[in-house]
């Protein structure tokens, strides 16, 4: 029997959404995971940086856009101890500069992905997955990435029903 993982980073507070800036109690990729995780019956894991990002949205985005030029990989606050209970592992990040914001990276390359499935969902306010599907097989030798879905962040909260179809086709 296999058994699948939600992994994710999310981010609640300062975010843009729909072209204004809002505070989110939830991060739109928690939102999305806990849509998953319901309807997969799997565990979860919120990956989580060991640094604060900055509160003001604006100035959290100098600071990713600086870890990525850098190739900076952030301390967790966690770690998995093994991969090895799962066989499917649905990977959730908000679009960051075009890809995984660094603190995933971070997850990805301290875990052995060989023989693993990785579901990527992403969500954006425009940008799409970017580059991020590409950036998972490169972290990730040895695991099957799939494409993924990539969600509108202003749109989440209408999205389980959408989510639910979109698993459907994916399993």
């Amino acid at each position: 029997m296999s058994k699948t993982l939600v992994a994710y980073f999310s981010r609640k507070g300062n975010n843009y959404v729909a072209g204004s800036i809002v505070n989110l109690e939830i991060g739109n990729t928690a939102v999305i995971a806990g849509y998953l995780t319901e309807a997969l019956n799997a565990d979860t894991f919120e990956i989580e940086a060991a640094h604060t990002y900055p509160k003001d949205y604006h100035d959290c985005t100098k600071v990713a856009k600086t870890e990525k030029q850098n190739q900076e990989r952030p301390a967790l606050t966690a770690t998995l101890k093994s991969l090895e209970a799962y066989d499917t592992v649905y990977l959730g990040f908000p679009n960051w500069w075009n890809t995984l914001p660094m603190p995933v990276f971070t997850f990805l390359e301290h875990h052995d992905f060989a023989g693993k499935t990785i579901i990527p969902f992403c969500t954006h306010e425009g940008s799409g997955i970017g580059n991020s599907v590409t950036d998972i097989k490169k972290a990730c030798p040895g695991a099957t990435v799939k494409d993924g879905i990539a969600i509108w962040g202003h749109a989440v909260n209408n999205q389980k029903n959408n989510i639910i179809t979109w698993l459907e086709g994916a399993n």
